[in-house]
């Protein structure tokens, strides 16, 4: 009877030391399923779901942008200047349209954003140009993530009339987010200023390392955003903008952006509009993709219009009929697909009875190490059913984007007058990172990929879903959606703890005995 008390003892405290090595938080290697995170090579300014080949579904990846792959140069005689840690910068020729302001790029074609003015002083940030996101937000001077130190902030020292409101955001990203506070303050652009609430960051995730912008203006069709105020302000004529981004191989940054109106300069021959199909998005109906003349029979779509997205991505089936009109191409899991360097071959989509070309240079990425090129159009249904057209679809066009009529008009873009290089300038963050700055555990790591090998090393991939904000905490709400494949590492750790304090308990019950 006593050996079995003693054995009842000794199996008690191994349960003991066992719980409690279980549950030691970094005790023992995080392992991840392909499925788990998005990768490091796309970012997504509102939360969709991916539909690929495969049974798994992930959130969009959320990335900022990594350099442009071997073989994709910029235009000879840009000048590219280092923001910080490698941060590239291609400033706009100046632009002289009324309510207008040049669109400076990352000089990968990547991500391209404007200048803006915040506050009283008139602190100059860079701030993503995104048609995909409704929020409006910057990195804030109080916060501590390695992405913020990298980069310009905005904080109450930089500005006589910034006011908290003591509400918080949140706004989800796929792998990453940003999370603060909600402040009220004055926000310049295009020689348009109105005060308005915004974000100001203090958590960002590590996605963002990899960006020069220092926030986002949101431009989506939603009541509350920037341009929303600057037409209520009566400070233009209609509540609409025009855009043309520029591409970076063709040597000059002609990008711009007009507010209220429409830049008669930036394109020729007539515009033509298809009537928006939500109150929420910049979406519209497509007719049909043709590749060389021959169509795809992708028909009864509907395409999102993104400036925040570098590429294309359709539905995996539709996709495949696309490229199956390409000679040469082919594709391993039907998401990325190789397609020869020197094929001839053109992608155009259509709207309202008019294509729009893609051109290879956009179309195409340029061949790899191994000399392998790779399609800019990805099998990946982020929108259900739908298409997701970013900037490689857009260098292609004058956009206009008109929330007054809920439509959006494409036409021709004008040859630029002049080829020659860019001005470009250095801009340093005022902070360097430490070893004490904070990493939100949200985010993915930048080698890290649930994504198809073929996927690019780079992009930005926009949509966005706000987490909500919140009046009475000063701690931003995280409504993310779990984890359907796993349980709660949270409970598990609850559930190890509880059975090491009673494996003692019990342990002196048995000696007792």
């Amino acid at each position: 009877m006593h050996h079995a008390f003693t054995f009842l003892q000794l199996s008690l405290w191994i349960t003991s030391i066992s719980a409690l090595a279980l549950g030691v938080p970094g005790s023992r290697p995080e392992i991840r399923s392909p499925g788990d995170d998005g990768s490091s090579r796309g970012f997504v300014t509102f939360k969709l779901v991916k539909k690929a080949t495969t049974s798994d579904k992930f959130r969009i990846p959320v990335t900022p942008r990594a350099p442009r792959s071997a073989g994709q140069g910029i235009g000879d005689g840009f000048v590219i200047h280092d923001r910080a840690s490698g941060y590239q910068v291609v400033e706009a020729e100046k632009a002289t349209f009324k309510n207008s302001v040049g669109i400076d790029q990352d000089g990968t074609d990547y991500s391209y954003f404007a200048e803006v003015e915040l506050g009283s002083e008139g602190k100059q940030l860079f701030m993503l140009l995104d048609t995909g996101a409704s929020t409006t937000w910057v990195m804030g001077s109080t916060c501590t993530s390695k992405s913020c130190l990298m980069h310009k902030t905005f904080g109450p020292d930089d500005s006589k009339t910034f006011n908290d409101t003591g509400k918080t955001y949140a706004v989800e990203y796929g792998t990453g987010s940003v999370r603060g506070h909600v402040v009220e303050d004055t926000l310049s652009l295009a020689g348009l200023s109105v005060r308005i609430p915004f974000g100001v960051a203090n958590t960002t995730s590590d996605q963002f390392l990899q960006f020069p912008f220092d926030g986002i203006l949101g431009l989506a069709t939603s009541s509350d955003t920037w341009l929303t105020a600057v037409t209520n302000a009566k400070l233009v004529d209609s509540n609409l903008f025009g855009i043309s981004l520029s591409r970076s191989s063709d040597g000059t940054n002609d990008g711009e952006i007009v507010f209220g109106a429409v830049n008669p300069d930036k394109y020729t021959g007539d515009i033509t509009y298809s009537s928006v199909k939500s109150d929420s998005a910049w979406t519209i109906p497509m007719d049909d993709i043709n590749v060389s003349g021959e169509s795809a029979g992708v028909t009864g779509r509907s395409a999102y219009i993104d400036t925040g997205t570098s590429f294309v991505f359709g539905p995996p089936d539709d996709v495949k009929a696309l490229y199956k009109l390409i000679p040469g191409s082919s594709s391993k899991d039907g998401s990325a697909y190789t397609v020869p360097c020197d094929t001839d071959k053109q992608v155009a989509f259509a709207f309202s009875g008019q294509s729009w070309k893609v051109s290879p240079k956009d179309f195409i990425s340029g061949p790899n190490g191994d000399g392998v090129c790779t399609g800019n159009i990805y099998g990946m249904e982020y929108v259900p059913g739908g298409w997701l057209l970013g900037d490689v679809f857009l260098k292609n066009v004058y956009s206009v984007f008109d929330v007054d009529n809920g439509r959006i008009g494409f036409a021709a873009k004008a040859v630029p007058d002049t080829t020659e290089p860019s001005t470009t300038t250095t801009t340093v963050p005022t902070e360097t990172p430490s070893a004490t700055a904070s990493t939100d555990s949200a985010s993915a790591s930048a080698t890290s990929t649930g994504m198809p090998t073929g996927m690019p090393s780079g992009g930005l991939n926009g949509h966005e879903t706000p987490s909500g904000t919140d009046s009475s905490t000063d701690e931003p709400s995280n409504t993310a959606e779990p984890d359907s494949t796993g349980d709660s590492a949270g409970a598990r750790l609850c559930a190890r703890c509880t059975i090491a304090l009673l494996a003692p308990l019990l342990s002196m019950i048995a000696m007792v005995v």
